[in-house]
């Protein structure tokens, strides 16, 4: 699955401004400015998640097949067979699977010629050396060994959840191969495990975090009227080298920030013109998600007059974040402060959900939206991310990430205090 952040530098490439590979430098800033080359790496803070813990999540997910009647859980490659077996798994046309049953082993279904690159990553993760692996040759059938694991496991028939990220020709020949087996979404227990975060998880967002608000700082002081979408981007590219994590962002200017993901034209930043920077970076396969709005020089009494409304609506939010509270009477009180100040009523100007779970994948659940009534947790981890958008003139958007405590919600970072300083 694509996400939002390969989307918008895909967009970013077809317009001549791409992200750059993270040890890339542009020819136009081979001698980085002093705000860059100031930057030291972070990546000593990165402690990475141990086998014990994804060991921890797995007893925890039999727990909740048990409470959700599950006899098994089917993951191809993404986050969630990250989250629970340290596995990155680039998914094909091939089967590649993990099966992890509500008692007994779990057990992985791969092509033969795969077998060994397999075993090298599980070597890293919660499972012996010797781990269940199910191989098939190209000639052969993969989902009657996905069929022959779980009867070897006392599971012929029963209720078998499949992780959102299988595709339906994958699902489909589980099911064609095994009748007797009812399909369901997983949702219920990848979701229960992953949506509130260990101490641990909340450590590594919180460095994801400051580590794309210490490089927006730093490129921010470094951008001058006249630098192109391209050039900020290689900014961020060497300031991200330079903090030891892969990120990226995209970059609009003047009108185009008036669209909530932006534009794919080629745009030139000029004094006084409202610049959004958007996204984040991954550590230890954690992810930030950070937008800031701001201008080079000084901003009309319109677009300050946006942001403090924008402010506002996102330090609303932050106030009525608690546990207990529903997901979409966070994204109410946001949209209060909004349509009472005249930007309303609805999505007219806010056009968006308030925020979106975040985690291991930059969008999960759950989401601060209106009709979502499911309640806040402590460990639960949003982005709280307000806006306004004027079509034709500007838009306003800030974007800080938040986390549920026991008795309220904090940021990982510092809130934008101005459009004009937008770093104080």
């Amino acid at each position: 699955m694509v996400s939002r952040r390969e989307v918008l530098r895909l967009g970013a490439v077809a317009a001549g401004t791409s992200f750059l590979p993270l040890t890339a430098v542009s020819e136009q800033t081979a001698a980085q400015p002093a705000s860059i080359q100031a930057l030291k790496s972070m990546r000593d803070q990165a402690r990475p998640i141990t086998p014990d813990e994804r060991r921890q999540r797995i007893e925890r997910a039999r727990q909740l097949m048990a409470a959700n009647k599950l006899d098994a859980i089917c993951m191809i490659g993404g986050s969630s067979l990250l989250y629970f077996a340290n596995v990155s798994w680039w998914n094909s046309e091939r089967l590649g699977a993990l099966v992890l049953p509500a008692k007994g082993e779990p057990f992985l279904v791969a092509p033969a010629f795969e077998e060994e690159r397999l075993r090298e990553q599980l070597a890293n993760g919660p499972f012996d050396s010797k781990a269940d692996i199910r191989v098939w040759q190209e000639d052969e059938d993969p989902y009657r060994l996905v069929v022959q694991g779980l009867k070897d496991r006392g599971i012929s028939a029963g209720t078998l959840g499949m992780e959102e990220r299988v595709t339906f020709v994958f699902s489909n020949g589980v099911a064609q191969a095994a009748p007797a087996l009812k399909m369901v979404s997983a949702t219920p227990v990848t979701a229960g495990c992953r949506m509130a975060k260990s101490a641990h998880e909340l450590e590594l967002m919180k460095l994801a975090n400051q580590a794309t608000w210490t490089v927006y700082r730093a490129v921010y002081q470094a951008m001058q009227p006249g630098m192109t979408q391209r050039d900020v981007g290689a900014l961020i590219s060497s300031a991200y080298a330079k903090v030891g994590f892969r990120g990226g962002a995209s970059v609009q200017v003047g009108e185009y920030t008036a669209l909530p993901h932006g534009s794919a034209t080629p745009q030139v930043i000029g004094e006084g013109s409202p610049i959004m920077i958007d996204d984040g970076c991954t550590v230890e396969g954690y992810n930030s998600d950070i937008t800031r709005t701001f201008v080079l020089g000084k901003a009309t009494d319109k677009q300050k007059r946006v942001f403090e409304i924008v402010q506002r609506a996102q330090q609303a939010a932050l106030a009525a974040a608690r546990p207990g509270v529903a997901c979409e009477a966070v994204d109410a009180a946001a949209r209060k402060v909004i349509t009472e100040a005249g930007y309303g009523p609805g999505y007219r100007f806010f056009g968006h959900r308030l925020g979106h779970g975040i985690g291991m994948d930059g969008h999960e659940w759950p989401y601060l939206v209106h009709g979502n009534t499911l309640p806040l947790a402590p460990g639960m981890t949003f982005s709280d991310e307000p806006g306004i958008y004027i079509r034709g003139e500007f838009g306003v958007r800030l974007e800080d990430d938040i986390y549920v405590t026991n008795d309220g919600a904090e940021m990982f970072t510092t809130s934008s205090p101005s459009i004009e300083h937008p770093f104080g």
